[in-house]
């Protein structure tokens, strides 16, 4: 039988990955809700796996501040406090800033592309009012550029910010803006012109202005 010599291998995952990426999804959307009280034999069940990789990932869970452990007693979801976007997002920021700084020399005429569909994708879901497509593709964006800068170390720090602040948005239905959109535009024009100190500057710009925006809702 003819086997392609080019194609996309599959991954395989153990079973304490797969739990543990379902897992942290369900905490993130909210389909595990905050203070809910998690029994392994229940989350096995329904993953089709044993109870010992479902142990496993609540134990890593709990060292991401996803789950909270209480030996002899219960396993439950971490409550959510709206006040740590003041403690994520400035770092995340920081983050963003240096890895859209990073990318400018390394981008290509692809890499460009695949921003302005990404941001035209994002602000059709922004138009349409669909804000879990929005804040998706808003997550997509910046990780292109994340990955573009190619630093290991700085794609490890905003994989680990980027889900609790995913959470924090989900649960507290963050509605991102038109003033998004246009960040996004100014982003790929600054990269286009390779001025790498702009760019970071409306990439840091762009986050920051998360917290007032978040601030604002939360009064309504």
């Amino acid at each position: 039988m003819p086997i392609p010599s080019e194609h996309e291998k599959p991954t395989r995952k153990t079973a304490k990955e797969s739990a543990l990426s379902h897992l942290q999804l369900w905490i993130i959307d909210g389909t595990l809700r905050p203070g809910e009280k998690l029994n392994d034999i229940e989350l096995a069940e329904a993953l089709g796996v044993s109870r010992t990789p479902i142990r496993e990932s609540l134990q890593l869970l709990e060292v991401e501040g996803f789950v909270k452990m209480l030996p002899g007693k219960a396993t439950q979801v971490t409550e959510v406090d709206p006040e740590t976007i003041n403690d994520l997002l400035p770092p995340l920021a920081a983050l963003q800033a240096l890895s859209a700084e990073l990318a400018v020399p390394h981008l290509t005429k692809e890499t460009l592309e695949e921003l302005e569909q990404t941001n035209e994708e994002f602000a059709q879901a922004v138009h349409r009012k669909d804000d879990y497509s929005a804040l998706r593709l808003d997550e997509n964006f910046h990780q292109i550029i994340v990955d573009i800068a190619a630093n290991p170390y700085i794609h490890s720090m905003v994989a680990s910010l980027q889900k609790h602040v995913r959470r924090l948005f989900f649960l507290n239905s963050i509605i991102l803006t038109e003033k998004s959109i246009d960040e996004h535009r100014e982003i790929i024009q600054m990269m286009k012109e390779g001025n790498a100190e702009a760019v970071s500057k409306v990439m840091r710009e762009n986050w920051l202005r998360a917290i007032e925006e978040f601030r604002s809702f939360k009064k309504e």
